[in-house]
């Protein structure tokens, strides 16, 4: 067998290990993963096992945290990415706690393990010009694109996930009010400012809607009546971003476009994290590809004691 990126060189392929098979049943009967799932944790624990094999270790209670080390660095060398290897070594933790309880060995060589960190990448985003250019309205009275407008001005203007606003339904808009309530992640709720554009584009749409017979009334409709797939809002949104601006574009863009021109406006971090439903604000941390010297400004502005002693001679 020619060696590959996934799969350590050698032409023998060891027989399904005894502890595999006894770990793989557990999982499926007791935590009851789905075979996803299930395929992920056995494609990891073969690799490992034929690691093992070459190295003619006749039971896993001889692996060494040392040996399991080089297994990751081989890996990494391999060009298996570090959002990989961290999956991997989640399995391998996982097994070897299986093991202990099953009394089929003594130490855990993967506890203390960590694979190498990976780098974030920035989210990409459209800068204001093209936003623009995206969200100009040209006038079209095609039903389907008073739809499109209204959703893309949404996205944009209280940065929705895909699934918030494909499960928007009329009772969670106040138009009046300019505001949205939406449902998100762990079933958190959270309302949200709509902006002036963005209310014009909905109330444009809620008059061409046509009626539903659903009582759950969503928003955003097919030509059927039935609500909107998060598949079909991406093509739409796709097809938008390449007849008005000329490039492949995704809903999340327009989230992380939202995000990234209200940090560089405001510079309020914890107004962003909160507008975005995010838990965690090193989440939202990402957007703070801000220059220095906008930071710097922003801090003497703010900060009580920053005033330097020069300004008040």
């Amino acid at each position: 067998m020619k060696p590959t990126p996934d799969t350590p060189g050698t032409s023998e392929v060891p027989a399904v290990d005894h502890d595999v098979d006894a770990f793989l049943r557990h999982l499926r009967t007791e935590r009851q993963l789905s075979p996803r799932t299930l395929e992920a944790y056995a494609h990891d624990l073969q690799q490992l096992e034929l690691f093992r094999h070459e190295r003619k270790l006749s039971s896993w209670d001889q692996l060494s945290s040392a040996q399991l080390r080089h297994y990751v660095a081989q890996q990494h060398q391999r060009g298996i990415s570090p959002r990989s290897l961290q999956r991997q070594l989640s399995t391998v933790r996982s097994f070897y706690r299986y093991l202990l309880r099953e009394q089929r060995c003594q130490i855990n060589p993967a506890l203390d393990l960590r694979a190498p960190k990976a780098g974030k990448k920035l989210p990409k985003t459209l800068d204001a010009d093209l936003a623009s250019q995206l969200l100009d309205d040209n006038g079209d009275p095609d039903w389907l694109q008073v739809r499109d407008q209204a959703m893309l001005e949404l996205f944009y203007s209280s940065g929705l996930r895909l699934s918030e606003l494909a499960g928007l339904d009329v009772a969670d808009l106040d138009l009046q009010q300019g505001e949205v309530r939406v449902l998100g992640k762990g079933n958190k709720t959270r309302l949200l400012p709509v902006g002036r554009m963005a209310l014009t584009a909905l109330e444009a749409w809620l008059k061409v809607r046509p009626a539903q017979q659903e009582a759950a009334q969503p928003v955003f409709v097919s030509q059927r009546g039935s609500r909107l797939t998060t598949r079909a809002i991406q093509l739409r949104v796709r097809r938008r971003g390449v007849e008005r601006i000329g490039q492949h574009l995704h809903p999340h863009m327009l989230r992380h476009s939202f995000a990234s021109h209200m940090l560089e406006s405001s510079g309020d971090l914890r107004a962003v994290q909160e507008l975005l439903g995010h838990a965690d604000i090193s989440t939202t941390q990402i957007y703070t590809h801000l220059d220095f010297q906008h930071l710097a400004q922003v801090y003497d502005k703010a900060h009580p004691r920053a005033k330097r002693k020069a300004d008040t001679e």
